[in-house]
């Protein structure tokens, strides 16, 4: 679906296969208003506005705003979700905004960070999602989900698998090979690909 994206700088985690590094640095220091106001200008530019925004990084639970920003895009109508590493926690956030926790499998090098409380802060409007690597990633994953009953918590529990670095750092995992994987375990969870990497360049930004 359209989505106005808003990624916000830096992150303290450094996954092994990070596709946004270019989010731990840099970026323009502006205001809640003016994230409001450009969120508004992009929203609005065609000729059917664009409801839907998501909150991202780099981990944009670092920024102590960002709970205000979430409330301020609600207020003004839109459909907010966050996109967050788990390592922090979500509850500090508005209710209505739709939460996507990650809990990192060991080959991401940052296993153990997954802060559990978030697992009582989450809800059936809310996702949890694997980026999986390999098939000890997998069985993490798999073992994770069951243990902790995720498919009755959320509304959608995600595997998506590492796709492999245009610059050629890190190897993916064939989208076939994890499905086939889920599909044997009959896992109640959802294939999760990177659309935009299919669609355009998969080191395009802004797409």
């Amino acid at each position: 679906m359209p989505c106005i994206f808003v990624r916000l700088t830096g992150c303290n985690l450094r996954c092994t296969w990070c596709d946004t590094a270019y989010a731990f640095y840099g970026g323009e220091k502006i205001s809640v208003d003016e994230v409001l106001e450009k969120v508004r200008e992009l929203g609005e530019k065609g000729a059917t506005r664009v409801s839907l925004v998501e909150i991202t990084g780099g981990e944009p639970l670092l920024q102590p705003e960002t709970p205000e920003l979430a409330e301020r895009l609600i207020a003004a109508g839109y459909a907010t979700m966050i996109e967050t590493s788990g390592e922090r926690f979500v509850g500090v956030l508005p209710r209505e905004v739709i939460k996507i926790v990650d809990v990192k499998c060991p080959d991401s090098g940052e296993a153990d960070t997954f802060d559990f409380e978030n697992l009582g802060a989450v809800d059936k409007k809310d996702e949890i999602k694997f980026v999986i690597s390999t098939r000890r990633d997998y069985e993490f994953a798999r073992d994770f989900t069951r243990e902790h009953r995720l498919a009755e918590r959320v509304r959608e529990v995600l595997f998506s698998p590492v796709f492999p670095d245009p610059a050629e750092k890190w190897v993916g995992l064939e989208a076939r090979e994890l499905a086939e994987w889920i599909l044997g375990d009959r896992l109640p969870v959802r294939l999760g690909l990177q659309l935009h990497k299919f669609i355009w360049d998969p080191a395009m930004k802004g797409v």
